[in-house]
């Protein structure tokens, strides 16, 4: 095990704190998960951007994948079932 230390703006630490928290994690765990999702996709496990294009692009992509893909049900009766079949 080892220790990893780094600086950031107290602002930015506030929020992503606070962010974490609303979904279960604290700041530890989700730079575990960011590390581990980096090993695991060799790589950034997301595409950086700010252009409104490319994630237009890449959000239509996973729409259309889903819509292919994805698993439908007629009720949500159907639908829990199927999730709890799986665990």
């Amino acid at each position: 095990m080892t220790t990893l230390n780094i600086r950031i703006e107290e602002d930015l630490k506030k929020k992503a704190t606070k962010a974490l928290a609303s979904m279960g994690l604290d700041m530890s765990s989700a730079v575990k998960l960011f590390l581990h999702q980096t090993v695991a996709e060799n790589g950034l496990p997301f595409h950086p951007t700010n252009n409104a294009k490319v994630i237009r692009a890449m959000w239509d992509r996973e729409v259309a994948d889903a819509l292919k893909n994805g698993k439908s049900y007629t009720s949500t009766k159907e639908m829990f079932d199927d999730i709890i079949k799986g665990r």
